[in-house]
């Protein structure tokens, strides 16, 4: 039997059930992020490579002869001009020596004027005559000898230069061949070092002919040294222990700041021309390759693998990859993936550029 009551209830839950209606599911919003392109210009890159550093003539002054040290004319540090007097050797052994030559020679001299008159008179053969006058020429060859080696015993400087320190000291017995010191000439500097065997390839392939390549100095404390520097010369063979081959650039010294043995850091500029170039803050990596997101012209996302030349500050140099009129993804790279869609705020690559370059600084 149906009820009044259940009637009610029965017309309460239709007029309920239609007019309930499901939620709508919220729709993915699409982002807006700002692109770019890559730019397109001449730039550079420097390489650094630990250098030491040569006087460009550095020699040790030794004795020639074996005696006392009698004197030094120069204190350790100080600068020299050639033929300065530098040390002294007692030369009283050798001056003695000397004068026996030449008394032997007066003598020999006295013999064969004697010979050479009877050889006149026909009285001596001319063979006589001969071994009187080879007696004479020894006797002053032994002059000439004992000058020698009264001479070694000036010790005098061979060039302009820069006295090390002192191996020795007034008194001293010296052998043949003793240390003195050392004698370096830093008017000019060779600067060693050592190229990796691809850079190598590299610098040597796009060297202009006859075009010397500068180079600039890094010092020991930082400060980027005031003369420019050209290599002059590459060793003949490589390391191959270390893969590397020896450099040489020359470097002007005037004012005597820099010192034979001191160390720095090479400063050498690659140029390249017309390179292509992306900020470094719109890529990423995945096991060791970088990748960018370019923006396809439906609006979606594709991973895209480039490979990177070379890196100046803040940018990317470009070997390939891209193309100048692709976009890139310039930022919120970790809020989107591959396939997305996305709307753009474009940002001209020169603006981009320059705002980096104010950072930078």
């Amino acid at each position: 039997m149906i009820t009044k009551a259940s009637v009610i209830l029965g017309l309460s839950a239709v007029l309920l059930s239609g007019c309930y209606k499901p939620e709508a599911e919220p729709k993915e919003e699409t982002p807006k992020l700002e692109v770019t392109a890559p730019l397109r210009e001449d730039t550079s890159v420097v390489k650094e490579y630990v250098c030491q550093i040569h006087a460009i003539r550095h020699i040790e002054v030794r004795a020639l002869e074996r005696g006392y040290l009698q004197n030094i004319f120069v204190d350790e540090g100080k600068i020299v001009k050639q033929g300065q007097p530098m040390f002294k050797i007692m030369p009283n052994i050798y001056q003695a020596e000397l004068q026996k030559a030449k008394a032997e020679a007066n003598t020999v001299n006295i013999e064969y004027l004697n010979t050479k008159g009877l050889a006149d008179k026909q009285i001596v053969s001319l063979n006589e005559l001969a071994l009187a006058k080879a007696k004479l020429d020894k006797a002053n060859a032994e002059v000439r000898l004992a000058e020698t080696h009264l001479g070694f015993t000036d010790i005098n400087a061979p060039f302009d230069g820069i006295m090390d320190h002192l191996d020795v000291r007034n008194g001293s017995l010296l052998d043949e061949g003793a240390l003195l010191t050392t004698l370096s000439d830093i008017s000019k500097l060779w600067v060693y070092f050592n190229v990796p065997e691809a850079e190598y390839l590299d610098y040597k392939m796009h060297q202009k002919i006859g075009a010397p390549t500068q180079v600039r100095l890094r010092m020991a404390n930082g400060q980027v040294y005031n003369q420019t520097g050209v290599i002059e010369t590459i060793e003949a063979d490589f390391d191959n222990t270390a893969g590397n081959i020896e450099f040489r650039a020359t470097f002007q010294n005037p004012d005597m700041l820099l010192r034979h043995g001191e160390t720095g850091t090479i400063l050498m500029e690659k140029a390249y021309k017309d390179a292509l170039l992306i900020p470094q803050k719109a890529t990423f990596e995945i096991l060791d390759k970088t990748y960018v997101y370019v923006v396809k012209p439906d609006g979606t996302l594709e991973q895209r693998l480039i490979n990177i030349e070379a890196s100046v500050p803040h940018l990317f140099i470009l070997k390939d990859g891209l193309k100048e009129d692709d976009k890139v993804l310039l930022d919120g790279l970790r809020k989107v993936h591959a396939g997305q869609k996305i709307e753009t705020d474009f940002r001209p690559p020169e603006k981009v550029r320059s705002e980096l370059d104010l950072y930078t600084e």
